[in-house]
């Protein structure tokens, strides 16, 4: 991209990706160009490519293969200059551990168990989901009917250096995940993901680089009492770090059950999928311009710009 003003600094700015998918899904295209068009030029690169550690600012986008090297990746978030989101909330989120936390903090979260490695698992009667703490695009989820393939499943995880959840299936994912998507720590938008996991036994299927299990979006409109899930979920999160909600570029917080009775399953923070190809030309385009503005913004707080007045 030729620089309307070459004589001023212009922080160098990465969409952080993985071998798999070096420029993303495609749903982030318009990022790209929302933020050129605020004259924030950025490329993508692979995580653990040497020159993610010369850039400005790091924003964590497609690095779905974290879980298969998660030490390293998060020694790599601690050695880039700057990262969104902030390396300790990063970290926190990589491991669904998480959701105890945010039960004790009055959340209603989906019943969960915790079995760290080495730890003895029991599977509660009627149909349970036993998947990685540590995991992306449902890579070792599965549902199970027996209790003891259920045991068997986690043991195997935990053969791996795996620690597991295992909750119980809650028939209404049945009708799909209401994914709800905060930029700035500001309700952005909303979407629809279709059930992942098929009948007990079976392992999802796999978009064709095998990175994610593939999903089926579509577009979504929250009752409010959803959406109050997911602002409480964010609070938590930033009162646990002590960081203002404009810290977090982005959050996506992913609920099942309607108004009556909603219940958390996720807190993404570390990459995900925020859904831009569900909305309407005119939504996106907001949207894509809110996340620009909140890099911007996180530029301005770090003195990096943009455009600032210092020699390149």
């Amino acid at each position: 991209m030729k620089l309307a003003r070459p004589d001023l600094f212009h922080p160098r700015i990465v969409f952080a990706s993985c071998a798999a998918l070096p420029e993303g899904d495609s749903d982030d295209d318009g990022l790209v160009e929302a933020l050129r068009a605020r004259g924030l030029p950025v490329s993508w690169k692979s995580w653990d490519d040497p020159e993610t550690l010369e850039a400005d600012l790091v924003v964590l986008r497609a690095t779905w293969d974290y879980s298969e090297r998660l030490d390293e990746f998060l020694a790599w978030t601690r050695a880039v200059r700057n990262l969104l989101n902030p390396p300790e909330v990063v970290a926190w989120s990589t491991d669904k551990h998480y959701l105890l936390d945010l039960a004790e903090d009055g959340l209603p979260i989906v019943p969960t168990r915790y079995y760290a490695v080495g730890e003895a698992v029991r599977a509660p009667e009627g149909e349970v989901v036993v998947k990685p703490a540590v995991g992306a695009g449902s890579v070792g989820a599965q549902r199970f009917v027996d209790p003891r393939a259920a045991v068997a499943h986690a043991e195997a995880l935990h053969a791996n250096g795996r620690a597991v959840l295992v909750q119980p299936y809650d028939p209404r994912i049945s009708g799909g995940e209401t994914a709800l998507v905060f930029l700035n720590g500001r309700p952005s938008h909303a979407f629809t993901k279709g059930p992942i996991l098929p009948p007990a036994g079976r392992g999802p299927e796999f978009e064709q680089t095998g990175t994610f299990a593939a999903e089926k979006l579509g577009a979504a409109d929250p009752a409010d009492e959803v959406w109050e899930v997911g602002h409480a979920a964010v609070a938590a999160a930033t009162k646990r770090f002590g960081i203002a909600a404009p810290d977090l570029l982005y959050a996506r917080v992913d609920v099942i059950g309607g108004a009556r009775d909603p219940r958390l399953l996720e807190l993404e923070l570390v990459e995900p999928s925020l859904g831009f190809r569900q909305l309407g030309a005119t939504e996106k385009r907001r949207a894509e311009r809110d996340y620009a503005l909140g890099v911007e913004a996180a530029l301005t707080r770090l003195g990096l710009g943009p455009l600032s007045h210092r020699d390149p």
